[in-house]
């Protein structure tokens, strides 16, 4: 498989990858600042590895480090939305 192929995954290929234009990406990898976004539909590029992003959960903003594995997933996916159910012991 080609590497645009794995981009394009779930995706029609005349369409391309979904993606957001972050004005600050610039500053973020000159000066390691996160990029707060709530946009976690957005693919992952090659580009923005090694920036980190503060991705909306619906409640919190949490804390991304894109790495090199990242590439082609979407934001959303290392943002969980969702608490583990824990039971509480009684006593």
């Amino acid at each position: 498989m080609r590497p645009t192929q794995i981009l394009l995954k779930g995706r029609s290929a005349w369409k391309g990858p979904y993606f957001v234009a972050f004005p600050e990406l610039r500053e973020a990898l000159e000066h390691r600042v996160p990029i707060k976004t709530q946009a976690r539909a957005c693919t992952i590029l090659p580009t923005f590895v090694g920036i980190r992003f503060l991705v909306h959960n619906g409640k919190d903003y949490i804390p991304v480090m894109v790495s090199q594995d990242m590439v082609g997933h979407k934001l959303g996916e290392f943002a969980p939305t969702k608490k583990r159910f824990v039971f509480k012991s009684k006593k």
